[in-house]
């Protein structure tokens, strides 16, 4: 007998966070105990005529509801809550479901919906019948009556491949409860002896072709199949049928078949009714392709148009996250735990010598003392001339130039630089960066960039964002901030890069990647270090790999206009770049490099000219030195592990 396997990856949309335990122990039950995930999934609906974006606060809150869900989650159970955006439920699931590439949903069902879309009464709810007519896997439907001590399974068997499934699911909560396995096979009364042994001899090798545990086979007689499984799921604990035939007659289209829909309506007992995955009401190739060309081409050039702006709005109700979402630590290092990740944490500097003790201080009291979420702290200081690299090391961190690393590379004055040479100084898995010029600092710096990617695995690099006061005369005004970013960054990015147009800060200090992301990006050595990072990490993650969060509030020094317009002309160089890389053109004849201050005042005018190129430093992989280290860092925790 050859059995196939449980289900790898399980979906189980989450409506009512208080009221799902049930879904997600049933669903931990079918899970393939050796590699299987369960996703709990949330869905916010945004409906048609507002922009998706406007779900994002919405979803914030779900995912907050979501969390709870963990709490019911058997121990050695691997799961994933994840929250989708979009303009019907059923969109969202399937899509998910399609895009994670599900073998089984598993839905929740409290009793008769009002009707669909179509204006069709729907037998299950609106969006169960919607996915069950476009699920790309199968689908389990789950009438919930309360199941603790499960003892007795019961399938009722007609044969067919909704059964085939019927039997491998029941099996498996079987074998997870040690419980027994009753195969119900309902005949027509009066049948001879001969026909009855016939059919107890198909009941046997059918279930055994299909089943791991010990089952019992019973041959019911009955001239009512519907009564003769409600009698026998009133002497079990949970139910399990495959679907049968669609059928329809008293103007409601049973996609289940109506004895499955009956008895889960019927029963006392918890039932779930399943379907093998099918295609139903999808237009074949030969009838797309019947279509006129040009009405292709101007449906395909409608839909371009609409692309960016749908995923932009998307990814900001989506993937835009709080760091209270993130303050438990504790749970943060389960994650990390369970995820077999490091956490490096690097703080770059440049004369810090006011701001740098308290952040180093309470980084390391906070994460590392407290809860072991950081692994390295890290101080990358760019020759400072003040008292910063003393202070950082009285307070426990280690502290390193980056002039003295990779020192056969040369170095390069700007924040870019210092990056870089972290990835070559730290071995996290993760790396989180943080400025040190902040005077409101506060651990959420850290781990609200870093909670997204131990919680979302789609998630490849999270950029901060926050509230950003500027002190004008001494005095606190709020929201001056982030000149730059309002008057270069945000116009340039609408204009050539207009997916990333929902980022909110795109040049904030605060952010966090995974290495085996960040060590395969180019690193601009100055000020265009963030707008690069993002433009390249797209590039390869592609937007659904960004995230953002809001950090609140941060209070740190604010520059001089002169120095705002120098690293605007920077971050112009840096897209410049990009766009003649990507587009494949030349733009200009030679990209200016230096930049002209003109001077007056007190009877003088001067012209100042300043270099202010950034370099660009190649991806870390590329640096045979980088790759020696990494190689003996996996050599040791090989040994160790």
């Amino acid at each position: 007998m050859t059995t196939q396997p449980l289900p790898a990856r399980i979906v189980i949309p989450v409506a009512n966070p208080a009221t799902a335990e049930e879904l997600i122990r049933l669903g931990a039950d079918l899970l393939d105990p050796r590699s299987g995930e369960l996703t709990a999934l949330g869905i916010v609906e945004v409906p048609e005529g507002m922009p998706l974006s406007e779900g994002a606060t919405r979803a914030r809150h779900a995912r907050r509801l979501l969390q709870r869900v963990l709490d019911f989650v058997p121990e050695g159970t691997h799961i994933h809550p994840i929250v989708r955006i979009g303009r019907h439920a059923a969109e969202g699931i399937v899509e998910v479901a399609a895009e994670l590439d599900a073998d089984l949903i598993v839905f929740g069902w409290g009793g008769k919906a009002p009707a669909g879309r179509d204006g069709l009464a729907a037998p299950f709810s609106a969006t169960i019948d919607e996915v069950i007519r476009e699920s790309p896997c199968d689908i389990a439907v789950v009438k919930q009556r309360g199941v603790r001590d499960l003892k007795r399974v019961v399938v009722p068997v007609r044969g067919g491949p909704h059964a085939e499934l019927a039997l491998r699911i029941a099996d498996g909560i079987a074998l997870r409860h040690d419980a027994a396995l009753v195969a119900l096979h309902v005949v027509p009364p009066g049948i001879t002896l001969a026909v009855r042994a016939q059919a107890e001899r198909a009941l046997t090798s059918f279930v055994r072709q299909h089943v791991e545990s010990k089952a019992e086979m019973l041959v019911r007689e009955a001239g009512n199949v519907r009564a003769a499984i409600l009698r026998e799921a009133d002497r079990s604990d949970i139910v399990v049928m495959g679907a049968a035939a669609p059928t329809s007659g008293d103007g409601t289209s049973h996609v289940f078949g109506a004895v499955p829909e009956a008895i889960a309506t019927r029963s006392k007992t918890t039932v779930v009714v399943v379907k093998t995955r099918e295609s139903i009401g999808r237009q074949t190739f030969e009838q797309l392709a019947s279509k006129a060309e040009s009405l292709v081409a101007a449906d395909r050039a409608a839909e371009e148009s609409r692309a960016v702006p749908a995923r932009v709005e998307r990814w900001f109700g989506e993937s835009n996250f709080h760091h209270a979402e993130f303050a438990d630590l504790r749970r943060l290092v389960q994650l990390k735990d369970k995820q077999g990740v490091t956490i490096s944490l690097v703080l770059p500097t440049l004369n810090e010598e006011e701001t740098v003790g308290p952040i180093v201080r309470r980084a390391i009291r906070e994460m590392v003392g407290r809860v072991p979420l950081l692994d390295e702290v890290l101080v990358i200081d760019s020759a400072s001339t003040d008292r910063t690299r003393e202070i950082a090391e009285a307070e426990g961190a280690r502290v390193i130039q980056h002039p003295d690393i990779l020192s056969r590379y040369g170095s390069f004055r700007g924040k870019g630089e210092a990056l870089w040479k972290s990835l070559y100084e730290t071995s996290g898995d993760i790396v989180v960066w943080a400025d040190t010029d902040v005077r409101n600092w506060h651990p959420r710096m850290v781990y609200g960039t870093l909670g997204p990617l131990l919680h979302e695995p789609r998630l490849q690099y999270v950029k901060g964002y926050y509230q950003r006061p500027i002190v004008e005369g001494g005095v606190l005004k709020e929201g001056g901030g982030g000149r730059v970013t309002e008057l270069v960054a945000r116009p340039l990015i609408n204009l050539f890069f207009p997916e990333l147009s929902g980022l909110i800060q795109p040049l904030a200090g605060e952010y966090a990647g995974r290495r085996s992301l960040l060590e395969q990006i180019p690193f601009f050595t100055g000020y265009a270090v963030e707008i690069g990072h993002l433009i390249d990490v797209t590039e390869r993650a592609g937007l659904e790999g960004l995230g953002q969060v809001d950090l609140e509030r941060r209070v740190h020094r604010n520059q001089e206009l002169e120095g705002l317009s120098r690293m605007s002309f920077v971050i112009l160089q840096a897209v410049m770049k990009r766009l003649e890389e990507r587009r494949k053109v030349r733009l200009f004849a030679e990209l200016g490099s230096t930049m002209k201050l003109p001077r007056s005042g007190q009877g003088r005018l001067s012209l100042e000219v300043q270099e202010l190129a950034d370099m660009e430093r190649p991806p870390m992989i590329r640096i045979p030195e980088y790759l020696e280290r990494r190689q003996a860092g996996l050599e040791l925790a090989a040994l160790t592990r």
